[in-house]
């Protein structure tokens, strides 16, 4: 069977797309398993802080979340809670929580 170029560029497209998506499902699988397991108590599944002072974390941006997260466990940002926790999260664990939590959607409602 020959294949024209348009149908090879097409077929790799849909291919790659597919794979990405099976990637960031994987992702967010992840990320939900580790923040049941540790991030929810504070920060709640949904993203909401859950306790006074604790910051909500759904819709933030991913590279936000992770380069916070790698600032605590590295020690260049304190927190006695979170400098803890952050450095029993390896590099994928903390790729897939902030992916979980910048995968929730919010919407904003001005006051009136």
């Amino acid at each position: 069977m020959v294949m024209n170029y348009r149908t090879a560029i097409t077929s790799l497209l849909l291919f790659s797309s597919i794979g990405f998506n099976v990637a960031e499902a994987g992702e967010l699988a992840s990320g939900r398993m580790k923040v049941n397991a540790i991030c929810q108590t504070c920060h709640g599944l949904d993203g909401i802080g859950t306790i006074a002072g604790v910051p909500n974390l759904s819709g933030q941006k991913k590279e936000y979340m992770v380069t916070q997260l790698k600032a605590f466990r590295s020690g260049r940002r304190e927190h006695n809670q979170m400098s803890i926790i952050a450095q029993m999260l390896s590099d994928d664990d903390i790729n897939n929580v902030s992916e979980w939590y910048s995968n929730i959607k919010i919407t904003l409602e001005a006051p009136q």
